[in-house]
C-alpha cells in the first residue's frame, strides 16, 4: 500500500515537555488507519501534528513525499479535514452555515457559490442524518447531534485526507455504526483516506485496515488488525490482561478484557473457539 502521509523522527511537545519522540509512521493511500493506545500516549497529538496544527519540535510530516509546513495553508486545508476532540463553533451558529464552512477553502476571492458547493453541502447533511437539523443552533443540540453536525462540515470539505479524533464521542451504538460505515464507505467507494483516533480496541480491529498502536509517544506496532493485536500488545499498550479472539462475525481480532472478578472464571473455563492469540 503506497502511502500518503509520513511522519519522519517527528518530536512533539506542550510546554516544553515532550509527549511524541523520534517517532516513524507512514499513512497508507486509500485506506483506514486507527491509532489506539492508553490516555496520554499521544495519540491527539499526533493527529494534529499530520494536520499542521502543531508544528514539531523536530522532524516533518510529509503528504505525498512533500513537507507538509511547506505548502500553502489553503492547499492543506484543500487536502487534509481535521475533526479535533473538541471543536469550537461561534455562538449561536447554525448546522446548515457550519457545515458550510466545509467549503471555504475552495473559494477564491472573485468566485460565486456554486452548485458544486450546495450539493456537497446537501450530501454531508444527508450523510450524517442532519438533514432536519440544518436550521437548528448547534449549542441546543444534543452532544451525539452536534458531533455529526461536525462530522458533516468535514465531509462537505471533500478532502483527499480525513483526519478525525475520536469520531464516535458523544454518539450512541447505533450513531457510531452509522458513522464508522460512512468512512469506510468513503474509502471503498470514494477512495479517500482516513486516520482516526478511537478509544474502542474492538471498532478499531473492525473498521481499520491499518492499526496503529502508540505507547509512551512510540509507535508500539503498526499493521493490519490480524496481524498485531494479540492479548500481549494488548497488556504491553493498555496496562490490562485480555484474551483474544476471532471476531464470529467479521473474523477480526476481538478484545475480551479480564477484569480481576472474571479473570478466575475465565481462565478455568473451556476455551472459546477460535481463541488461538
Amino acid at each position: 500500500m503506497a502511502e500518503l502521509l509520513r511522519a519522519s523522527r517527528l518530536t512533539l511537545a506542550y510546554d516544553g515537555a515532550e509527549v511524541v519522540r523520534d517517532l516513524e509512521l507512514a499513512v497508507p493511500r486509500g485506506r483506514i488507519t486507527a491509532v489506539v493506545g492508553a490516555n496520554g500516549s499521544g495519540k491527539s497529538t499526533l493527529l494534529r501534528a499530520l494536520a499542521r496544527l502543531l508544528r514539531p519540535r523536530a522532524g516533518a510530516v510529509l503528504l505525498d513525499g512533500e513537507a507538509l509546513d511547506r505548502l500553502a495553508t489553503k492547499e492543506v486545508a484543500k487536502r487534509l479535514g481535521i475533526l479535533p476532540q473538541s471543536p469550537i463553533a461561534p455562538d449561536g451558529i447554525v448546522v446548515e452555515d457550519l457545515v458550510a464552512r466545509g467549503r471555504y477553502p475552495h473559494q477564491r476571492l472573485f468566485r460565486q457559490w456554486s452548485a458544486r458547493d450546495e450539493a456537497a453541502i446537501e450530501g454531508a447533511l444527508a450523510a450524517t442524518a442532519t438533514a432536519d437539523l440544518r436550521d437548528r443552533a448547534l449549542d441546543e443540540l444534543s452532544g451525539g447531534q452536534r458531533q455529526r453536525s461536525w462530522i458533516a462540515m468535514t465531509l462537505a470539505q471533500e478532502t483527499e485526507v480525513l483526519l478525525l479524533d475520536e469520531p464516535t464521542t458523544f454518539l450512541d451504538l447505533a450513531h457510531q455504526v452509522e458513522v464508522l460505515d460512512l468512512l469506510a464507505e468513503l474509502v471503498e467507494g470514494h477512495g479517500r483516506t482516513v486516520v482516526m483516533v478511537l478509544h474502542d480496541l474492538n471498532q478499531a480491529c473492525r473498521y481499520a485496515d491499518h492499526l496503529v498502536a502508540l505507547r509512551a509517544g512510540q509507535v508500539h506496532a503498526a499493521g493490519a488488525p490480524a496481524e498485531i493485536i494479540d492479548a500481549e500488545l494488548v497488556e504491553e499498550v493498555f496496562g490490562i490482561a485480555a484474551r483474544v479472539i476471532d471476531d464470529p462475525v467479521t473474523g477480526t481480532p476481538l478484545c475480551l478484557p479480564l477484569g480481576g472478578r472474571h479473570r478466575p472464571a475465565v481462565e478455568t473455563s473451556r476455551p472459546l473457539a477460535g481463541a488461538t492469540r
